[in-house]
């Protein structure tokens, strides 16, 4: 037996590691030479250290093109999980940014380490083909997201909030860990794709049937699908506004990166089919409901809420419903068409958190009825709010749309010649079209209604609206081009 080189762990594990650092720096500045300082001052320069790892990490990670499989898939690292890498660190970047301007705690230099500690399990996740690594990684960073939650003591909401998260999580991970260990016992290994190779030709036996149902309940609430997203709307807005984008962002990718690697590579074989009057057990008809039920019920519960955080939450939900359409059709195509879609909505998503945060800020509340009159008290804040929203609506030219023009056709080219995933495919665009009356009651407010006779304009803080603007020019620009992102899918 070869004798373990760790140099060589830690150079494959380089970005993680350089973030693992940037963690130390940030904390320990924090708690010396910026101690004292100004709640303003502590943020700006712990974003600084933050964005400074994250960049470093990124850049290595984008420049190396190493391909490596460490301890029977423990460790892997090729330039789909790099690229992957990379994604999360740009959204850890402008979580940074727009966390800047908040005053929900005095615990800078904790809560900024909390956000980098979060983002090394989702890119630990995304590096590995083994169930025990994918279980760890996923814990470790769920723990980082229940803490944010709760960070705003202010606010009884954020508490109740994280403590139903952290009792929704803990629920799914025993699922998890229970459909994993079921899966170790019937082939014998934890790696992917040994355990296809182990389950092929053996057809769907009954322990097998258990443990896909149990794994796709435990990443059912992980991505906040239905029947499993009852702590979604609830943690986003209890949440401090910064860690809610976070969670329905950085989480998403990840979640929905990892969760296709099971699905498609360990469950291969298993497969069952979806169409329409052709239904055959496994686990894509398993994921079909839960797509179909996360669309109705997060589009329609959506159009009921007054406010805009629950709003995003049930929007999320239906949003999972669109990208579990990726995981479900089984191809290369579907799956790059996922990971375009689940990235452009993850950069539209923080823009629009982004903007709730301000009007939180100066408004105190989140209300449809809080954004009155934006677009005079704010232009440039209301604009970024127009192009977040009517992407996520799906409105060309905004990557929004050209997210769900690559999904819905790479699900309909599944199956072409039977065309049997086309009522998915139908029912995820009359959604779609549900989806404008909620995102146009905000706009509405915005733009239609009138502000309070004493309203004072709204001041963006610097940081914040830099943060915004690019990602409002990142949301038109991959709409325009999406090669730009698509080419490293």
């Amino acid at each position: 037996m070869n004798p373990i080189n760790y140099l060589d762990i830690l150079r494959l594990a380089a970005p993680e590691t350089i973030v693992t650092l940037t963690v130390l720096v940030v904390l320990g500045a924090d708690l010396t030479v910026l101690r004292g300082k100004s709640l303003a001052a502590r943020f700006n320069v712990g974003a600084l250290l933050s964005i400074l790892g994250c960049v470093s990490a990124a850049l290595l990670a984008f420049t190396r093109h190493t391909e490596a499989n460490l301890f029977n898939g423990l460790l892997v690292v090729n330039q789909s999980s790099d690229f992957v890498k990379v994604a999360l660190l740009v959204l850890t970047i402008f979580t940074v940014l727009i966390s800047t301007s908040g005053k929900f705690t005095d615990h800078v230099g904790e809560y900024l380490s909390l956000i980098l500690l979060g983002n090394i399990g989702f890119m630990f996740l995304v590096s590995t083909e083994d169930l025990l690594m994918i279980f760890i990684s996923l814990e470790f960073a769920s723990l980082a997201l229940y803490i944010l939650t709760a960070f705003n003591k202010h606010n009884e909401k954020s508490a109740e909030a994280a403590l139903k998260y952290f009792l929704f999580g803990g629920m799914s991970a025993a699922f998890l860990l229970f459909g994993f260990s079921l899966l170790y016992g019937i082939s014998g290994s934890t790696n992917l794709r040994e355990i296809a190779a182990s389950l092929a030709g053996k057809g769907l036996d009954p322990l097998l049937m258990v443990a896909i149902v149990t794994t796709v309940i435990g990443f059912g609430f992980k991505v906040a699908a239905v029947p499993f997203h009852l702590w979604a709307p609830d943690a986003y807005e209890g949440a401090p506004t910064p860690s809610a984008a976070f969670i329905g962002s950085g989480s998403k990718v990840a979640s929905f990166y990892i969760a296709a690697q099971v699905m498609m590579l360990g469950f291969a074989g298993a497969e069952g089919n979806a169409g329409w009057h052709n239904f055959i057990s496994g686990w894509v008809p398993v994921v079909a409901l839960g797509a179909a039920l996360s669309m109705v019920l997060g589009n329609l519960t959506a159009i009921v809420q007054s406010s805009v955080k629950r709003m995003l939450a049930y929007s999320a939900i239906a949003h999972a419903g669109y990208m579990l359409l990726g995981v479900l059709s089984n191809t290369p195509a579907s799956t790059s068409a996922m990971m375009f879609y689940v990235i452009t909505y993850a950069l539209t998503v923080i823009g629009a958190f982004g903007v709730v945060f301000v009007v939180e800020e100066a408004t105190g509340g989140d209300a449809i009825k809080n954004f009155n009159g934006l677009s005079r008290r704010a232009p440039g804040l209301s604009l970024c709010l127009l192009i977040f929203l009517l992407s996520l609506g799906g409105i060309p030219p905004l990557a929004g749309f050209i997210g769900k023009f690559f999904l819905f056709s790479a699900t309909v080219l599944a199956d072409e010649k039977h065309l049997g995933l086309l009522w998915l495919v139908i029912l995820a665009i009359a959604m779609s079209a549900v989806s404008f009356y909620y995102y146009l009651r905000v706009l509405k407010a915005a733009y239609v209604e009138d502000a309070a006779a004493d309203a004072p304009a709204i001041k963006v803080p610097a940081l914040t609206m830099i943060a915004l603007v690019l990602l409002t020019a990142l949301v038109i620009l991959l709409g325009c081009a999406p090669g730009l992102l698509t080419r490293f899918l």
